[in-house]
């Protein structure tokens, strides 16, 4: 090729190779898609959460963005709880972002507290514990968007467990980004109201179509399985104990001489008082004792309730 000729070659326009082969739409196009599905979250959902936890969450449609997928869901920013998720014979990678507020209310109300009560908690990276409770959140999303799409086969959604936005690996620059389209809803416990979104590549939606399912909004039973669900998964999520005992007071220059195999004795003269702690709230006052070749704690007291512990645990 001779300067002359090469001069005459360019690059073809990506956006417009994307569009001739169907991997991006128009904004009206996708815009409708995503008020369709957005309709379908509206109308089912609710009645879904409220069988469910027996509180009302209102959900809506709040329109929807475009643009290349990892930038959108860098777009949600901190504070966002996210999962990938596959749905065969429909799209086998999208994602689903919520802001951790709702979840961390939804949390709060679950262990007891009156959804009206409850401050508006600040954005932040959730405990393994909330993740535990908010893994059903995100199934039920796609279960939702699963009787909504034509997807063939009857395959049921497979949700990853989620993660928190801070946690998420950087994509590979080596792997070019794909067009998609974050469909957004807002979501509403009490004083709380957050987005949860659902990203999904735009050459998915343009030969997406969405069928509202017959019965929508019928499910009004007070309190289902799913309940139990979440109540256990928060009783049965491991939890680090630790256990303070105060020992006899001693001076600065006695501690800067201590040695291996000097005895510290410990400031209770008869039964030895431990306060046990779990995420740094106070849970149990005991007493320290052996049983065989164990080393144990007795509990004499605890710190509140039953759900007054589940709650300082979730603090």
């Amino acid at each position: 090729m001779n300067p002359g000729t090469a001069s005459n070659v360019h690059a073809f326009d990506k956006r417009l190779l994307a569009r001739m082969i169907g991997a991006l739409g128009d904004d009206k196009t996708i815009g409708r898609i995503a008020l369709e599905l957005g309709q379908v979250f509206g109308e089912l959902l609710p009645g879904i959460y409220r069988a469910e936890i027996g509180h009302d969450i209102a959900i809506g449609y709040a329109g929807f963005k475009t643009g290349l997928r990892n930038e959108l869901v860098a777009g949600l920013g901190d504070g966002v709880l996210l999962a990938d998720v596959s749905l065969r014979n429909w799209c086998q990678d999208f994602q689903i972002g919520c802001d951790s507020p709702v979840l961390i209310t939804l949390v709060e109300a679950l262990l007891g507290a009156e959804p009206t009560s409850i401050g508006e908690p600040q954005p932040r990276s959730m405990s393994q514990i909330e993740i535990d409770v908010a893994v059903p959140i995100f199934e039920k999303i796609a279960d939702v968007l699963h009787t909504a799409v034509n997807a063939p086969g009857g395959f049921e959604p497979v949700v990853s467990r989620p993660h928190n936005s801070e946690a998420r690996l950087k994509p590979d620059p080596a792997i070019e980004d794909i067009h998609a389209a974050s469909i957004d809803m807002t979501i509403g416990l009490g004083p709380v109201l957050s987005t949860f979104s659902v990203i999904v590549p735009q050459s998915v939606l343009l030969k997406t179509q969405i069928v509202p399912p017959k019965g929508a909004g019928q499910d009004n039973k007070a309190k289902s399985e799913w309940t139990e669900q979440l109540e256990e998964q928060v009783r049965r999520s491991a939890v680090t104990l630790e256990a303070r005992v105060r020992l006899e007071s001693l001076t600065l220059d006695t501690i800067s001489r201590l040695q291996p195999g000097d005895v510290i004795p410990f400031h209770d003269g008869q039964d030895v008082r431990v306060d046990v702690n779990a995420n740094g709230r106070e849970l149990y006052v005991c007493e320290f004792g052996r049983s065989g070749a164990k080393y144990t704690v007795r509990i004499k007291d605890t710190h509140g309730s039953e759900q007054d512990i589940l709650r300082h645990i979730m603090g």
